[in-house]
C-alpha cells in the first residue's frame, strides 16, 4: 500500500511542484491538495491521509494550528503532520513538536530528503533538520498563548481595543498582556516586540 500524503500549500505553483516531485517517488500517493489549513482539515476527513505535509503560514489556519487540530481530534488512524517551511527559526520548530509535528523540514533542503522525510514519518519516526534541531533548545518561548495572540493582532495595527473586541477581552486586560510581552522580550514598545518575536518565530 502505498504512503497517502496530502499536501497543504498557499502557493499554487509551490503546491504543484510539491505534488509532482511526490508522485514519482515510488511508495507515495497524492490524495489530496489544499490552499490552506481550513481547506486541509476538510479534505483530510474525506481522504484519510497518512502523512499531510504542510507549510506554517497560511490563511485562515495555520499549519501549526493543522497540526495541534489533528492531535485533539483523534479519530480513527490520525495523519502524521511534516512541516515544509522556508522559517529557519528554532521558536517555529518547538510549537511544531509541541503541536503533534512528526517532521519539520527546510524548503531549501535537497529534494531527495523530502521523499525520505514522507516514508520515514509514515513509519514513526521524526524527522527534524538537524541544525535547526540544535539551536531550538537553546532558548525558550516566553510568550503564553495570550500573550502570542495580543502581539499578533498589535503586529496588524490594532489598537489596544480593537485587539480586547477581536478577543473577546476587556482592554485592561490587552495592555496588561501587551505589556508583559514587551517586558519578557526587552522591547520598547509593542511594535518592537512583535517584530523581535517574529524574527524568533514565537509568533
Amino acid at each position: 500500500m502505498p504512503v497517502r500524503v496530502l499536501i497543504a500549500e498557499d502557493q499554487a505553483m509551490v503546491r504543484g511542484a510539491l505534488a509532482a516531485l511526490l508522485s514519482i517517488t515510488s511508495g507515495i500517493e497524492i490524495v489530496g491538495q489544499a490552499s490552506d489549513g481550513r481547506e486541509a482539515l476538510e479534505l483530510a476527513a474525506k481522504v484519510k491521509p497518512d502523512v499531510i505535509l504542510t507549510d506554517i503560514e497560511m490563511p485562515h489556519v495555520t499549519g501549526l494550528e493543522m497540526a495541534a487540530q489533528i492531535q485533539q481530534t483523534r479519530r480513527g488512524a490520525t495523519p502524521r503532520v511534516i512541516i515544509l517551511t522556508t522559517f529557519a527559526r528554532p521558536g517555529y520548530l518547538r510549537r511544531a513538536l509541541d503541536a503533534g509535528a512528526s517532521g519539520y523540514l527546510l524548503k531549501d533542503a535537497p529534494s531527495d530528503q523530502l521523499a525520505d522525510a514522507v516514508l520515514r514519518v509514515h513509519r514513526g519516526l521524526r524527522v527534524i533538520d538537524p541544525a535547526l534541531a540544535q539551536e531550538a533548545w537553546t532558548e525558550a518561548d516566553p510568550l503564553t498563548d495570550r500573550e502570542r495572540q495580543t502581539l499578533r493582532a498589535a503586529e496588524e495595527g490594532l489598537t489596544s481595543a480593537e485587539i480586547a473586541e477581536r478577543l473577546s477581552l476587556s482592554e485592561g486586560t490587552v495592555r496588561n498582556y501587551l505589556s508583559e510581552a514587551i517586558s519578557k522580550l526587552k522591547a520598547g514598545n509593542r511594535v518592537e516586540a512583535a517584530r523581535y518575536a517574529r524574527q524568533r518565530g514565537w509568533l
